[in-house]
C-alpha cells in the first residue's frame, strides 16, 4: 500500500514512482541536476520528501552525465599530486571558485567533483595550471603517456647563470638519472626564465637552475600541452570546453 504523502520517502523512490522508473535511473537524473523540489535543485537521491512539489525536467536523461575535466590556477600553498605539507589544491575545485568567465556552458553538479584524478603534479610552492579529471582518456594522455606532453613554466630566478648555463639548459640536465625528452629554455627578461619541456617532474626545475647557478623564486606553469593557462585568476577553476584538446 503506498505511503501516504504526509509521509517522508526517499527522493529517489518519489522520482521511480512520477517517471515509473527503475531506482536506479531515478538517481541517475537527480544526480543530474533533472529534479527540482519546490523550484530548488536537488541533487541527493537520499533527499526526504513528503508532499513538496516535485518537478523532473522533461529533457531528463537516466544515463550517466559525461565526465568532465576541471582546469584549476593552483596558488602557492597548495599541493596538487605530490606528498607535502602544503592544502589539498581540490579544497580550491567548489562552486563558488568557478571562474565567471568560463565558456564552456556546462552546468557545475555536485558529481563533478567526485572521481577526479589529478593528472599534472605541482609541489606547494609552485602555481598555475593543474588539471583535474573524471575523463580516463585525458588521464590517459596526463598520466600514462606524460612523457609526450610538454608543459611550458614562467620561472624567476636569482644569481648570476653560468657563462655557458642557458646552453647546458637547452641540452638537458639529467634528473632522476634521466635527460629531458625535449627542452626548450630562454629569457623572458632579466630575472626571468620561460621554460618548455615534455614530462616534467616536481623538482626538476629547480634542480636544472641550481645546476647553472641560479635559485628559483618562482615558478608558474602556463601551458599544460595545447591548453594555456590564460586568463584564469589564481584559486579559480574552468571546465575544459568541449573541442579543447592537450
Amino acid at each position: 500500500m503506498p505511503l501516504p504523502m504526509t509521509d517522508s520517502l526517499r527522493l529517489a523512490k518519489r522520482v521511480a514512482e512520477l517517471r515509473a522508473c527503475s531506482r536506479r535511473e531515478a538517481e541517475q537524473i537527480i544526480t543530474g541536476g533533472w529534479v527540482r523540489v519546490n523550484g530548488v535543485v536537488i541533487e541527493e537521491p537520499q533527499f526526504r520528501v513528503a508532499d513538496e512539489a516535485i518537478e523532473i525536467d522533461p529533457l531528463a536523461c537516466p544515463e550517466q552525465t559525461e565526465p568532465v575535466t576541471l582546469l584549476l590556477h593552483k596558488p602557492v600553498g597548495y599541493e596538487a599530486g605530490v606528498h607535502g605539507t602544503g592544502l589539498p589544491a581540490a579544497q580550491c575545485l567548489v562552486h563558488d571558485s568557478l571562474w565567471s568567465e568560463d565558456a564552456s556552458g556546462i552546468h557545475p553538479l555536485k558529481l563533478h567533483f567526485t572521481r577526479l584524478t589529478v593528472c599534472a603534479v605541482l609541489e606547494a610552492a609552485a602555481s598555475g595550471l593543474v588539471v583535474f579529471t573524471q575523463d580516463w582518456r585525458v588521464a590517459r594522455k596526463l598520466v600514462e603517456d606524460a612523457v609526450s606532453v610538454e608543459h611550458e613554466f614562467v620561472v624567476e630566478v636569482l644569481g648570476v647563470l653560468d657563462p655557458a648555463g642557458l646552453k647546458r639548459l637547452n641540452q638537458g640536465i639529467r634528473f632522476n638519472g634521466k635527460s629531458p625528452p625535449a627542452i626548450k629554455v630562454s629569457w623572458q627578461n632579466e630575472t626571468r626564465l620561460r621554460v618548455a619541456l615534455k614530462g616534467a617532474q616536481a623538482g626538476q626545475i629547480a634542480h636544472m637552475c641550481e645546476a647553472v647557478g641560479l635559485q628559483v623564486a618562482s615558478i608558474r606553469r602556463i601551458r599544460l600541452g595545447s591548453i594555456p593557462l590564460g586568463k584564469l585568476p589564481p584559486g579559480l577553476w574552468r571546465y575544459l570546453r568541449p573541442g579543447e584538446r592537450f
